[in-house]
């Protein structure tokens, strides 16, 4: 008498089962797509910058109108992240504060300033360091102890970044030098961010730091602006215009909320080895919008750079998002 309703029963269950493994499949698709895309979003902003630089625009004005552009978005991040919560204190704002100044601002100025100079496919290749970075920041600041995996994976990386800057030195110039100098700077100061902010994220949330940082950052490249450049100097072919609307859209906020909502999809490891499309997306772009040249040793640099990456994110310490 009990088969037909046991029988019922396990269909219901096999159903429920069905239904919820379908739901995940479907999570986990939409986390690689957001973190695929927000990859490529974000390895779009090198490919904007070397366009508008065309126009004769400098540094300092780019990232003001880029920051003018995310500003708005950035506030209402902020504000969303922190509804029915408490307060900041004061020792929290200062923190962010430190956190946007090295996070945001420093590491997005140098990295404009730095591709004045470099290509845009070095220049992501550079900032994609940025994993090993945190790493070494982990053992000289934190005390943590590196495996020789990952040992192996920072000489690979930096191996294969050496290989590209040796190949545009020699057609480009010392500049390159000046430039992958600056673009170093801008890994470095990111790393910064990232190694400092891991338990300010845990207990004030991600998409609250990343508000709130972005927010500061913006405001320090206006100020940036009003104090070195005249207020004439916003008179900008409109072209820079539309390309900074494009920037701070598309390339700057959209990427960040991608990567954050990948991250909550399939996580932080997983968010990582998917940005490794990042370096081929800029490179690919690179050739076919700007023109730029492409040859084995970038093809050597790409692989041996995108395979450190793989090995690091392999540990979930060291997965982290890459963007500046």
């Amino acid at each position: 008498m009990n088969a037909p309703a046991t029988s019922t029963g396990t269909a219901a269950a096999d159903s429920v089962a069905a239904s919820t493994a379908r739901h995940a499949a479907a999570r986990h698709a939409a986390g690689l797509v957001l973190a695929i895309a927000g990859s490529i979003a974000f390895a779009g902003k090198a490919i904007i910058v070397k366009i508008a630089y065309r126009y004769g625009v400098d540094a300092v004005t780019l990232i003001m109108y880029r920051m003018v552009v995310a500003l708005g978005p950035f506030l209402v991040i902020t504000w969303w992240a922190g509804r029915g919560k408490p307060p900041l204190s004061w020792r929290d704002r200062a923190t962010i504060a430190g956190l946007g100044i090295t996070g945001y601002y420093l590491a997005s100025f140098l990295d404009f300033l730095g591709l004045q100079y470099i290509s845009a496919s070095l220049e992501r290749l550079i900032l994609y360091l940025t994993p090993t970075l945190v790493l070494a920041f982990g053992v000289l600041l934190f005390g943590q102890r590196a495996t020789r995996r990952q040992l192996a994976a920072i000489a690979i990386g930096y191996a294969g970044m050496i290989t590209v800057f040796g190949h545009e030195v020699s057609f480009a110039g010392a500049d390159v030098v000046l430039g992958a100098v600056l673009v170093f700077g801008a890994a470095v100061s990111y790393a910064l961010y990232l190694s400092y902010s891991g338990t300010q994220v845990a207990r004030l949330g991600s998409l609250r730091i990343v508000g709130s940082a972005s927010t500061v950052a913006c405001a320090l490249c206006l100020a940036q602006f009003v104090i070195l450049r005249p207020l004439a100097a916003a008179c900008v072919p409109a072209p820079v215009i539309w390309l900074s609307l494009l920037n701070g859209t598309v390339c700057t906020v959209a990427p960040v909320l991608m990567v954050m909502m990948a991250i909550e999809r399939i996580g932080a490891p997983a968010t990582a080895q998917s940005g490794m499309i990042g370096p081929l997306s800029t490179i690919a772009m690179g050739v076919v919008i700007l023109g730029e040249p492409f040859s084995a040793w970038i093809a050597v640099g790409t692989v041996l750079v995108i395979g450190s990456v793989w090995l690091l994110a392999r540990r979930p310490r060291a997965a982290v998002a890459l963007s500046a």
